[in-house]
């Protein structure tokens, strides 16, 4: 694997999808607000409003999990300074493509997006209407909405990206990695621009039953990463999307870099469907090649942003990890998901938008709901926000499968 430093790759814009929080702000301003309890957090469609950029036909034709993706994506390419639009109007008129800014070479622009299980909820819908009204009542478009690469695909032909359009499924690693390999495309030159982050909707019952079921559902709904009296996760759906340029074209065009993404790695546990290695060591390895891969030391990582998903075997294996990893130093470690609940393939990339914004504010957000700390976890996490100086973060993302994946992210100094 060739590292990340022959193009630096910044990130120029950031757009993103969540139950509490459809925009930027108001999805930074919710990792500050308790959030209700519940342990399947959903995202109002009403809120979400994808016709404002999507015609009927073509959102009715689209699972959850593409209408996120899009409505991620326009705001991601509108902070980026990408897309043309009309100054004086909110948004543009409802329509089915959008047009980048002139001078952009759309055969080197790219698509880099992670999911958990694509379409799911449209397969759960159209299942049902087999079952009850017969096959002749089956959707014509159900496999291009269940698809897994549909997201990818959709935002392809809406803005007429025609460079690599590619889906990666690692489960709860799949934002991590989406980003990592769209990263990739610009330092090694292959793409100018990429669409990188993640999008999941999976929320159908028979996906809930299942989790709880495994015992990996919160019954009392309450996300409480690292706490003593975790009980499971609290599943959700999201879309996070970042804009990655290469840093010298950035600069050169006068954009707003958030910060750059300097390392990154992804590797397999080879131990369990659904557990992590025994006492993180996949995690571990995966940490360490991040930072080889981005030439850093354990000691400059001042900022860790946890996968914390609240279940009893990933908090414990993270946490283990990361006091090996970090042994001469005490990285401040907080994670979202007490406020967002976990948004499996999508989670990564919402978290690097909250790496964004955290450098971007110099503010690391609390953890949520951590009352009563897991004493077996020796990390420096935090309840309340905290002034930062910013510097170099790791986002970790673990999922199913096994897969691990870690990126590293820096302010521009």
């Amino acid at each position: 694997m060739k590292p990340l430093q022959n193009r630096r790759v910044a990130v120029t814009g950031i757009g993103v999808v969540t139950p509490f929080g459809i925009g930027v702000d108001a999805f930074w301003k919710s990792l500050f607000e308790p959030a209700p309890a519940l342990n399947v957090r959903r995202v109002d469609e009403d809120a979400l409003d994808a016709r404002r950029l999507m015609s009927h036909k073509n959102a009715k034709n689209s699972d959850t999990v593409t209408r996120m993706a899009v409505v991620a994506a326009d705001e991601a390419l509108r902070d980026a300074g990408l897309l043309e639009v009309d100054p004086d109007a909110p948004y543009p008129s409802v329509s089915d493509t959008g047009t980048l800014v002139e001078g952009i070479d759309h055969d080197r622009v790219a698509v880099s997006l992670g999911t958990g299980m694509g379409g799911v909820q449209t397969l759960a819908e159209q299942i049902l209407i087999l079952d009850r009204k017969g096959e002749r009542l089956v959707s014509p478009h159900l496999v291009p909405m269940v698809m897994p690469n549909a997201p990818a695909g959709a935002l392809s032909i809406r803005y007429g990206l025609r460079g690599v359009a590619t889906t990666i499924s690692t489960a709860c690693a799949a934002g991590t990695d989406g980003i990592a390999a769209g990263a990739r495309m610009i330092a090694q030159g292959t793409a100018d621009i990429v669409v990188a982050g993640g999008t999941d909707s999976s929320l159908t019952p028979v996906c809930i039953a299942g989790f709880a079921n495994m015992r990996a559902l919160s019954k009392s709904g309450v996300s409480r990463p690292f706490d003593r009296d975790r009980d499971g996760l609290a599943a959700s759906e999201a879309a996070g999307m970042l804009i990655l340029e290469a840093y010298d074209d950035a600069v050169a065009r006068g954009a707003r870099i958030y910060m750059t993404i300097d390392g990154a790695a992804s590797t397999a546990d080879a131990y369990h469907v659904t557990a992590p290695a025994p006492h993180g060591t996949g995690a571990e390895r995966t940490m360490r090649l991040a930072l080889d891969d981005a030439g850093l030391a354990p000691e400059e990582i001042t900022h860790i942003n946890a996968h914390g998903t609240s279940t009893g075997l990933n908090d414990a294996a993270e946490s283990e990890a990361v006091s090996r990893v970090f042994t001469s130093n005490r990285p401040v470690v907080t994670s979202i998901k007490g406020v967002t609940g976990h948004s499996f393939g999508a989670a990564g990339a919402v978290e690097a938008v909250a790496v964004a914004l955290t450098i971007a504010n110099r503010t690391i957000p609390p953890t949520a709901n951590l009352e009563n700390r897991d004493e077996a976890i020796d990390l420096d996490i935090p309840t309340e926000a905290r002034p930062w100086e910013p510097g170099p973060v790791l986002s970790n993302s673990f999922g199913f499968g096994g897969h691990n994946g870690s990126i590293v992210f820096s302010p521009v100094v």
